[in-house]
């Protein structure tokens, strides 16, 4: 993973604060800068309360990526697209990660800690990082990701 001058926020319940946790030491190691939006600990609580303000991070600038763990990924990923500037997706393995990258912008990573080992996710997350967006002909679709949007066909 290379680092980069925009942190990356990070977010998780209960179910995914340990791989949060060992995610965050992962990137930091790698350089990047970390923004943890918690939880910090194995007490109970609800994946939204935390997907909500590591989407907000990505909106006003504060972050260029983020990570979210819950115990498959799905309501994380479920709570960050509800922000219109979101494209959170579930990764399971590198060729996600990077077909997610290069056409569809993503920049939520979210990860299931009951569904995926540790080093399995290490890896994914480092191709999702430096896999670039591809633009061209995927602007177009991403713009009707957004309702009302008529994009002019190229």
């Amino acid at each position: 993973m290379n680092p980069a001058s925009i942190p990356i926020a990070l977010g998780a319940d209960h179910a995914g604060v340990a791989l949060k946790d060992s995610l965050r030491a992962a990137l930091e190691a790698a350089g990047h800068p970390v923004l943890d939006f918690g939880t910090h600990g194995a007490a109970s609580c609800d994946y939204a309360d935390f997907a909500h303000p590591v989407a907000d991070a990505i909106t006003t600038g504060k972050a260029r990526f983020a990570v979210l763990v819950c115990g498959t990924g799905i309501g994380m990923a479920m709570a960050a697209n509800r922000h219109p500037a979101i494209r959170a997706v579930v990764l399971h393995n590198t060729t996600e990660a990077r077909l997610t990258r290069a056409h569809n912008d993503a920049n939520v990573a979210c990860f299931g800690a009951r569904t995926m080992g540790p080093e399995v996710v290490l890896d994914t997350l480092s191709a999702f990082l430096t896999t670039p967006y591809e633009g061209g002909r995927h602007d177009r679709r991403i713009a009707k990701l957004t309702p009302g949007a008529r994009p002019q066909e190229a």
